[in-house]
């Protein structure tokens, strides 16, 4: 029995086209597996939500320019403060303080801010005072 050679002739084009597809196939599970893979996740009670001081933003009410301070610890709000606050002001915002003060009650109760409540009489007040503090609280997180 005589073995036969056997001649395979392969093009060029197929040897590219095969080598782009394996390239290509190999690219996708990278992406799949970087999309879908287990990702470690940082956990608030090792880290904090927040890095510890006092942070403020600035609303403009009128004329006037007040700064809106949150305290905050490594996992709350401790206390929201209004600076520059005068009889001007609270005179032509009567709600303001109230507003504050229901805000300061409520803070140390919930998670995060959108949770406080509010009656729909005083609600843009609320708004107001609200974004400020998430203004602030975006700085605290940042700082990280």
């Amino acid at each position: 029995m005589g073995t036969q050679t056997r001649i395979v002739v392969v093009k060029g084009k197929e040897i590219i086209y095969t080598g782009i597809f394996l390239l290509m196939g190999i690219l996708l599970v990278i992406v799949l597996v970087n999309m879908f893979g287990n990702k470690k996740e940082t956990t608030t009670e090792t880290i904090g939500k927040y890095k510890p001081g006092v942070y403020s933003s600035t609303i403009t009410l009128g004329e006037n320019t007040l700064n809106v301070s949150v305290a905050v610890d490594k996992d709350t709000i401790t206390g929201v403060t209004i600076e520059n606050l005068n009889e001007t002001v609270t005179t032509m915002y009567p709600l303001l303080k109230p507003a504050l003060n229901e805000i300061n009650d409520q803070i140390s109760l919930v998670d995060n801010v959108d949770e406080i409540t509010y009656s729909k009489e005083n609600q843009y007040t609320y708004i107001i005072l609200n974004q400020a503090i998430k203004n602030a609280l975006k700085q605290a997180l940042a700082d990280q």
